[in-house]
């Protein structure tokens, strides 16, 4: 087995950075943390097929003489449809949020009337929804649409004022294994879904729509095209990241995947410490991090405090490009309504 050292983008706290990164069997392995560095598979949720041998991984991690990554932990999971473990390496339970998806017909069935009315009222209200090549018209779209608001769910959005070439990067690495779903209306593009296949599994990785469009649910729209788009592959699940983020309750994104049919399924992951202060930690459970180990409430508290944060210096922002609008104290609106919110 070869490993060979090149560095990769990444995003961290809503801005993308270059980071080191060890590459084994065409899968780079980053770490991030400060005081407690844990290494993973770039892209690992995404991943075509679930990791088959980790002792190739940390044989890689231990033998990083030159501290490229400098790991205390490196960290994996199993994918969907194995739910059972199958490592015999320290384990927790990891929060997936997936539709199993036996047809369309049960899937909508299972959502609130709420939730099938939002996707009625989108085709009411003129919501196109069509798949689309991966060309310049699709770039130009993603832009436009992530161009729409800096902020998404209460923090910045990575993907806003991005060029069109940094659009093409950022969107391009699947191409081959997945579908841009698009919400128009007339000519406009007014949101995406951009859904990548893992064997039977389909995973979404983007999910974005236009603030200024909001009223007329295109996510809702959306997200019925990719399950009609899943049953039509006979797939198994639709994922779309996690149900839970440690301690993290009552997120508007967990409410609208809960209201649109996705439930929570629980798959191993694995935690194998590196070094003696990576065992240490694990002990004492840091791993989890901030999110994983405040309670609740704090949590809840912070987020909020950053989300008025954000709104107060956008706002600020806005009022004072426009000179024809001298009352800053005008009523703003808030900056990124929850996708597929009913409020």
């Amino acid at each position: 087995m070869t490993a060979s050292s090149h560095f990769v983008k990444v995003r961290v706290k809503g801005r993308w950075v270059t980071v080191p990164a060890v590459e084994v069997k065409g899968d780079r392995l980053i770490a991030g943390g400060k005081w407690l560095r844990i290494a993973h598979i770039r892209g690992e949720e995404m991943r075509d097929e679930e990791l088959g041998n980790p002792e190739l991984y940390l044989a890689a991690l231990q033998r990083d003489t030159d501290r490229v990554l400098r790991a205390d932990i490196f960290s994996f999971t199993q994918k969907l449809p194995a739910t059972l473990p199958k490592y015999p390496y320290f384990m927790e339970w990891e929060s997936v949020a997936a539709i199993s998806l036996s047809s369309y017909e049960q899937w909508w069935r299972s959502l609130p009337q709420e939730s099938r009315k939002n996707v009625r009222r989108s085709q009411k209200r003129g919501v196109l929804v069509k798949v689309k090549n991966f060309d310049e018209e699709l770039i130009r779209g993603l832009k436009e649409v992530n161009d729409d608001s800096p902020v998404r769910q209460g923090m910045r959005n990575a993907y806003y004022g991005l060029t069109l070439e940094e659009t093409r990067e950022r969107y391009e690495e699947f191409v081959g294994r997945c579908d841009f779903i698009c919400a128009y209306f007339g000519e406009e593009m007014i949101g995406f879904l951009h859904l990548v296949y893992r064997r039977d599994v389909a995973a979404i990785l983007n999910l974005t729509t236009k603030p200024s469009h909001f009223d007329k649910r295109p996510a809702n729209a959306l997200l019925a095209k990719a399950v009609e788009i899943c049953e039509e592959r006979k797939l198994s699940h639709i994922s779309y990241g996690l149900y839970n983020y440690g301690n993290k309750r009552d997120s508007s994104l967990t409410e609208f995947k809960t209201r649109n049919g996705f439930e929570e399924i629980l798959v191993p992951r694995y935690f194998v410490p590196l070094t003696v202060w990576g065992r240490l930690c694990l002990m004492a459970k840091l791993h989890r991090g901030l999110i994983g180990i405040l309670p609740s409430s704090v949590i809840s508290a912070g987020l909020r405090t950053r989300m008025m944060w954000y709104d107060w210096v956008y706002s600020k922002r806005r009022c004072s490009s426009r000179t024809e609008r001298p009352n800053c104290n005008r009523q703003m609106e808030r900056s990124i309504p929850p996708a597929g919110s009913n409020t």
